[in-house]
């Protein structure tokens, strides 16, 4: 991302629904998947601004990597230092190191996200969790995408292809956020006819909803997709779970999507 855009998460980051919904979600599949243990280790690549981390020092250890100095800045001092700076395709880090990986809406920022994939899935226990949230649905492309230094939004099946591989098992790939879609095709439908806002205002994206607004966006967005039998058609982000195999069990690749 540019480096402001780092200072305009900053401030929206804790209380925006979308961020505080994705970090509900995640932490949701985890407890389902796993039993964090204090002496656990939960490494999260691409660390952002480090709210994610800082939320979860108080459950487990904690490692964020990035190799942006605006994100080591911002994080660094919310997790003493818990931070790596390292590119997500190698990483200083041994085999089988991490009980749970996340990666939260970073692949879609790589170049080669099946490299950084694999280096993640390196460092990550057997056993252990693999979590991935990613922008869905390449029609939705908009300058948010190219401000954010997208380099393109994920189809399920697209995901589906890019983490169904030998010594992992998924056991959930499905569409999020599905509420929000209509809106933000009309929203992304407008900005392309007339253009975004007038300089220096800030676009949707960057606002916070009134308080009461926030919380039900916020609900619309976790409940559905805490449901495990819930699987819409389409949604404006995906979620992927993988569970990285003991290496006797390497050559199977079945899965529960």
């Amino acid at each position: 991302m540019n480096p402001e855009e780092y200072q305009k998460l900053e401030a929206l980051d804790r209380e925006h629904w979308f961020y505080a919904g994705k970090r509900a979600i995640v932490r949701h599949w985890i407890d389902r998947f796993a039993a964090l243990t204090p002496d656990s280790l939960l490494v999260d690549g691409g660390v952002g601004t480090g709210t994610w981390l800082a939320e979860m020092r108080h459950t487990c250890r904690v490692l964020g990597i990035d190799d942006h100095d605006e994100s080591l800045s911002i994080s660094g001092p919310k997790l003493d230092g818990a931070v790596l700076k390292a590119s997500l395709h190698q990483v200083d880090l041994p085999d089988n190191h991490a009980s749970v990986v996340t990666l939260l809406d970073v692949l879609e920022h790589v170049v080669d996200d099946a490299a950084a994939l694999r280096e993640m899935i390196r460092i990550t226990r057997p056993g252990g969790l693999l979590i991935i949230t990613v922008p869905a649905l390449p029609w939705l492309w908009s300058d948010w995408d190219e401000i954010l230094h997208h380099q393109r939004r994920y189809y399920r099946r697209d995901l589906l292809r890019l983490i169904r591989r030998p010594g992992v098992e998924v056991l959930r790939c499905a569409y999020t956020n599905s509420w929000a879609l209509p809106a933000m095709v009309v929203m992304r439908f407008l900005r392309r006819l007339i253009g975004g806002p007038p300089s220096g205002k800030p676009r949707a994206e960057e606002r916070l909803p009134p308080a009461w607004l926030n919380r039900l966006f916020q609900a619309l967005y976790v409940k559905p997709a805490c449901w495990f039998w819930f699987r819409p058609p389409l949604g404006a982000s995906l979620l992927a779970i993988l569970r990285k195999r003991p290496d006797r069990d390497s050559p199977s690749g079945g899965d529960l999507t």
